[in-house]
């Protein structure tokens, strides 16, 4: 019996296929055949080729009063995330085929390939799983045993049309996250790229703080606003604070700044400091594509780029920095060279927290002390490569910025190399001298 349990394997249904699981599922399900709305997938568990359960997906409830307090979404929330939600309306396990273990062994199989065949079919992923169970029936055991969490009971309403009607048989509500941190996406105050489909940026937006003495709005506040106060409508301060937070969440251009902004919630847009639409409206209205332009073009970038590094610094995102030179393609002409910066970035994150510019007369050596000078490197690993391998700046980053730092040796140390190379390295790492300080994860 074992092996014939392993051997099962679970597809999704052809379209040639939906009469004879429909037909099955009508004749064997105490619920028959099922009226599935929305977006909806079928399968079919088999053993050797031969159908052994059959299983029914479709769109999440609208409202499920444990399922929602356990997410903790808003109504806000819950309407526009929805989608990232499917529910098991059915189950069946075929007569002839009441196997040990078969039951949570077809769930766990379904479960591991719902998220990726409903991106396929409807554009976009899920990340719960729910289903109803009647306790008056079933104990809810294979969902149990395949992970599934039980949240309570519902009230026993139905809807039926737009109303909601009492039929007094509650069922059991189970949920299973299909990907780890589900609840906290499906809650997060901004979306979260692994549900929309963006590429992940490097700092999760919704780890960043935005209220508070030290938050983003008030670090962002320290931004000198260069703009005439007559005819301002929107707070530097808030624009500000729509563009940094776009460009987390994978914003690359002014339109697409905008774009995000009108995205937001009525909820999200008050709490980034946006006007009201007049004196009389509670309805907040995010800055258009020219305000966004016309105030980063306005400001002093080396201002915003100073306050926010400290800010990013500041709230721990990132224990190794990283600095390195790179030309900037398609800054030169015929006239003038292509631009070269030198930046600091985080090793975890990719984040830059800071940046200066490297004058065609000089070179990168001569810029790496100025590059770091402004940055908070206390208890932090400073990288470089090896034309950086300097015993002045070694010297600085300890005695100065109370840092760590781990260079490349190559030929322009060649007496460093040398000894380098003929030293025994078969001992143990050392730890830091203060044992206080721990090395960066």
């Amino acid at each position: 019996m074992k092996a014939r349990v392993r051997r099962v394997q679970v597809r999704l249904v052809t379209k040639d296929e939906m009469p004879r699981w429909m037909d099955l599922m009508a004749r064997h399900h105490y619920l028959g055949r099922p009226d599935m709305v929305g977006q909806v997938l079928c399968y079919v568990a088999t053993v050797d080729g031969e159908w052994v359960a059959l299983l029914g997906w479709a769109s999440a409830a609208l409202q499920v009063k444990a399922r929602d307090a356990w997410i903790g979404w808003s109504d806000d929330q819950r309407h526009r995330r929805l989608r990232y939600v499917a529910n098991n309306v059915r189950y069946c396990i075929l007569p002839g085929w009441s196997l040990p273990n078969l039951a949570s062994r077809v769930l766990a199989l379904n479960t591991r390939r719902l998220a990726a065949d409903w991106e396929a079919r409807f554009g976009h992923s899920v990340v719960l799983a729910e289903t109803f169970v009647d306790p008056s029936r079933f104990d809810g055991t294979c969902y149990r045993a395949a992970g599934w969490e039980l949240l309570g009971r519902t009230r026993g309403f139905g809807r039926h049309g737009r109303q909601w009607e009492e039929h007094k048989q509650p069922k059991t509500v189970w949920v299973r996250p299909l990907r780890r941190p589900a609840r906290y996406w499906l809650a997060a105050d901004f979306e979260a790229p692994e549900l929309v489909g963006t590429p992940t940026p490097s700092v999760d937006i919704n780890r960043v703080p935005l209220e508070g003495a030290d938050g983003l709005l008030a670090a962002l506040a320290q931004v000198t606003d260069p703009r005439k106060k007559r005819g301002i409508r929107h707070s530097q301060t808030t624009v500000l604070a729509i563009a940094v937070c776009a460009v987390l969440s994978g914003a690359r251009s002014f339109l697409a700044m905008a774009d995000w902004a009108q995205s937001l919630p009525q909820d999200l847009l008050k709490r980034l400091g946006c006007r009201r639409r007049n004196d009389a409206s509670i309805d907040r209205i995010p800055p258009s594509e020219p305000t966004i332009r016309r105030t980063l073009e306005a400001i002093e970038a080396e201002e915003l780029d100073r306050v926010l590094s400290a800010f990013l610094l500041r709230h721990g995102l990132g224990r190794a920095i990283a600095f390195d030179g790179k030309t900037l393609r398609g800054s030169g002409n015929g006239a003038e060279r292509p631009r070269h910066l030198m930046a600091a970035v985080i090793h975890q994150t990719g984040v830059v927290v800071g940046q200066q510019a490297v004058d065609t007369k000089t070179n990168e050596i001569t810029v790496a002390r100025p590059l770091l000078e402004p940055l908070d490197l206390v208890g932090r690993v400073v990288t470089a490569d090896a034309m950086h391998t300097q015993s002045s700046l070694a010297e600085y980053l300890v005695d100065e910025k109370q840092a760590d730092y781990v260079f490349t040796v190559k030929d322009n140390q060649r007496i460093l190399k040398r000894h380098l190379t003929q030293m025994n390295w078969d001992f143990p790492p050392s730890g830091p001298d203060n044992p206080e300080r721990s090395w960066p994860d």
